[in-house]
């Protein structure tokens, strides 16, 4: 029950305004939950009602309020890809830099798993996302006007609500760090952007340099991960895993898990153009874009190669000069694809980049 890739969107479309207050943190086996349940279906019926589609509801500045919450909850790496795909479709497009932006000027207030000790039953005793939100408008870093759901603005829901445990959200005035839980990379690797979840990642590992330890698939990095050929100060790089070249972006828990099983997620980073489960903790740096089923420069990586990652400064770069990367782009030669017939080998040609949300065509 941590901050994983599902209960970081059940928490968002609190955040976003599109599901009750409660939503995201109520424990399955609460009454409560079942309460939430009749009153969401008497919600559904007053907004057909009332014609309140769910476009005004999610637009650009409920789009904002989501990426802050996202930042001060320290949501999973999977929420940049669901967020920039809800936008798409919203009709309200936004940018990999956004993300960091928020990140800049938005607190770390929780540390649920795997991050930290706490998990959602705390977060939802200690005051769920509403406390979250009274926490962050203290510091004017939310549209608290926005309509949500419940027929109220944000700011008329969160009204009256406050931390009740600061072992599970800290005060604004007292954070994890002065910045958000999700930073967004970019380098010569990644020209259109990666993500890392940073509030995961152990502090000597903000800063990495090391061997590049090539794959080119999930596979084939677990049987080396479990054969004992990963070494501490390695760089491990899992490509043609992305939209495209999977196709369709696996999860990848089993190499994070079998690095942390190891001891070896404080001593190791992985890099990858495909994503990872929420629960994944460490230097996990996901959604390199472009892709290298798409040709993007994570195809063009050597084993032994020195990949230098810089969190703080969200900077991830290939120590290749760009000559040596024109001349192996010049002799590149794209792998056939795994998937040639049928309904994925269609969605490979249509899916876009995933920092554009891996939305279709």
């Amino acid at each position: 029950s941590g901050m994983y890739t599902a209960n970081s969107m059940n928490c968002l479309c609190e955040a976003i305004g599109i599901a009750l207050p409660g939503n995201g943190t109520i424990p399955a086996v609460y009454a409560k939950r079942l309460q939430l349940a009749k009153h969401a279906g008497m919600a559904i019926m007053d907004l057909v009602s009332r014609g309140v589609t769910a476009r005004q509801i999610i637009n650009e500045r409920s789009i904002r309020n989501a990426l802050t919450c996202d930042m001060a909850l320290g949501c999973s790496t999977n929420t940049v890809l669901h967020l920039l795909a809800i936008a798409q479709e919203a009709g309200c497009p936004i940018d990999l830099k956004l993300f960091n932006e928020i990140s800049a000027r938005t607190p770390n207030l929780c540390h649920l798993a795997p991050a930290g000790p706490t998990h959602m039953p705390d977060l939802y005793k200690a005051g769920g996302i509403p406390a979250v939100q009274a926490e962050l408008a203290k510091k004017n870093l939310l549209d608290l006007d926005v309509p949500t759901v419940t027929g109220k603005t944000l700011g008329e829901n969160i009204r009256g609500a406050k931390i009740l445990n600061d072992k599970a959200i800290r005060s604004i005035d007292n954070p994890y760090s002065q910045t958000g839980g999700l930073q967004i990379l970019w380098g010569n690797i990644a020209p259109d952007g990666c993500v890392v979840k940073r509030s995961a990642v152990a502090p000597e590992m903000q800063v990495h340099s090391g061997p590049a330890r090539v794959f080119d698939s999930e596979d084939t990095a677990i049987a080396a991960i479990y054969a004992g050929d990963i070494h501490p100060g390695d760089v491990v790089v899992i490509r043609y895993e992305g939209p495209k070249g999977g196709p369709g972006m696996r999860e990848m828990l089993n190499p994070t898990s079998a690095l942390a099983g190891m001891k070896l997620d404080t001593t190791v980073a992985l890099i990858t153009d495909g994503r990872f489960s929420g629960a994944s903790r460490g230097a996990a740096i996901g959604h390199v874009s472009p892709e290298a089923a798409s040709g993007g420069p994570i195809g063009l990586v050597r084993e032994g190669d020195t990949i230098e990652i810089d969190i703080p400064n969200a900077s991830i770069h290939l120590a290749v000069s760009g000559d040596e990367l024109a001349a192996r782009k010049a002799s590149y030669v794209q792998p056939e694809p795994n998937i040639k017939t049928g309904w994925l080998a269609r969605y490979a040609r249509l899916v876009t980049s995933a920092n554009l949300g891996a939305v279709l065509k």
